[in-house]
């Protein structure tokens, strides 16, 4: 029988404690996990499971988006997942099965990276900052949202806001939005046009 590789997390774990104190980006990384597709998602799991001291630009200003250091060997408070499938369940059917930050739908292409959008199920407020487990704390987040919203907290844009965005854009994309809002709303949409 065959001697198992080693999974994408003790791979991108060896590379980084073979790397300490230096800035490392995502390609990188990626290509230390074996090209595995959620190799963010085993970077965040080392950080907020394990405790290691991985740091991005959410959490120093030198560092660019994509860049990641493991700062040192010191291992910081760490969370286990405690998560059930029905809490998991609750939250991605009340949330539409709709990403709460760029409103992306699982199962379509992203536009950032064209791939399959996954969700998974982020904190408002990160647990390393005090948030919890309960539902009112907990949202659908796709895989690209959910990579850069580490540890922050933004406000969902009132509807105003969304408004004067929207007058402000082109009429080809005040157009696109209306047509993305008709196919999510059809119902709605004939009623209005009675």
């Amino acid at each position: 029988m065959a001697a198992r590789e080693p999974g994408a997390r003790k791979k991108i774990k060896k590379f980084l404690l073979q790397h300490v104190g230096e800035v490392l980006d995502s390609d990188e990384l990626r290509k230390a996990s074996g090209n595995a597709s959620e190799w963010a998602r085993r970077v965040r799991e080392l950080r907020n499971e394990e405790g290691m001291n991985i740091v991005t630009h959410n959490d120093r200003s030198e560092l660019k988006p994509g860049q990641y250091l493991l700062v040192d060997t010191k291992h910081l408070p760490s969370f286990a997942r405690t998560m059930s499938k029905e809490t998991r369940a609750y939250v991605l059917d009340r949330n539409g099965f709709t990403c709460q930050m760029c409103g992306i739908p699982a199962g379509e292409p992203h536009p950032f990276d064209g791939r399959k959008t996954r969700l998974h199920i982020g904190h408002i407020i990160d647990k390393s900052q005090g948030g919890s487990d309960d539902y009112s704390n907990l949202r659908a987040i796709c895989s690209v949202c959910n990579e850069g919203a580490a540890n922050i907290t933004l406000d969902r844009p009132t509807a105003a806001k969304l408004l004067a965005q929207i007058r402000r854009a082109p009429g080809v994309d005040q157009l696109a939005v209306l047509k993305w809002l008709i196919s999510k709303f059809p119902n709605q949409a004939k009623k209005l046009a009675k």
